[in-house]
């Protein structure tokens, strides 16, 4: 699993964050980063069964639940080849990328978190999000709301600055109506993730965050 190498790595790839170190590296990346974050994975399988089984956690090199370590930089600034985190997604099995509804795990030396929801949905399933929202309002503030949700997950993400199309100012849900996204995240520490309790700290949380991602389901008609 994870250990203060992996962050020591990342910190390291941070400083020299170019092809030439990388791959005279490449076998400190795969075992303090990618062994351990595939390892991770797998014992994600059945826990996460748990919660739904409607969520994938593969443990495929490529094309899993394990995002690639290389950036997309075309059309970034910052033109470093590499990321310097770990990210990994278990995703609705009926979605294709990073936008379908899912469960993930973010570890950086900067931050480590859990995450549930749906980052950055495509205009079609936004707007049934946002209609389900606002024709089904209290099962969403009873996800949101919820005091124990509340206490370990903070709504995250971007928003429009204006109401969305077809929604009037003074909805009583109309912050939530803006969102972009609907993200719960909940903050771990490095100590959290590099313990030998790291699966159930995160099953805990996922199983928290039920009536959010159960409620995202339900707008998209997704099997929860």
């Amino acid at each position: 699993m994870f250990s203060k190498k992996t962050f020591e790595f990342l910190a390291q790839l941070d400083k020299n964050n170019n092809r030439d170190w990388f791959n005279d590296h490449k076998s400190q990346y795969e075992e303090y980063v990618r062994e351990p974050a595939l390892d991770f994975i797998r014992q994600m399988q059945a826990p996460l069964a748990e919660v739904s089984s409607h969520f994938v956690a593969s443990d495929k090199k490529v094309g899993g639940s394990l995002m690639r370590v290389h950036k997309d930089a075309r059309f970034s600034k910052d033109k470093t080849p590499y990321k310097i985190n770990v990210g990994i997604q278990f995703r609705h099995f009926m979605g294709k990328d990073v936008h379908a509804p899912g469960f993930y795990f973010h570890l950086a030396n900067d931050e480590c978190f859990v995450g549930a929801g749906i980052w950055r949905p495509e205009s079609k399933a936004l707007n049934a999000i946002r209609t389900c929202i606002d024709e089904n309002p209290n099962s969403y503030k009873k996800a949101i709301y919820d005091q124990q949700f509340k206490s370990i997950f903070e709504m995250s993400g971007e928003s429009l600055k204006r109401p969305p199309r077809g929604f009037e100012k003074e909805h009583p849900l109309i912050n939530e109506l803006k969102r972009k996204d609907f993200i719960a995240i909940s903050p771990l520490t490095q100590k959290q993730v590099c313990s030998n309790n790291l699966v159930d700290i995160v099953l805990e949380r996922y199983k928290v965050a039920d009536s959010l991602m159960g409620y995202l389901c339900f707008a998209l008609e997704q099997p929860y």
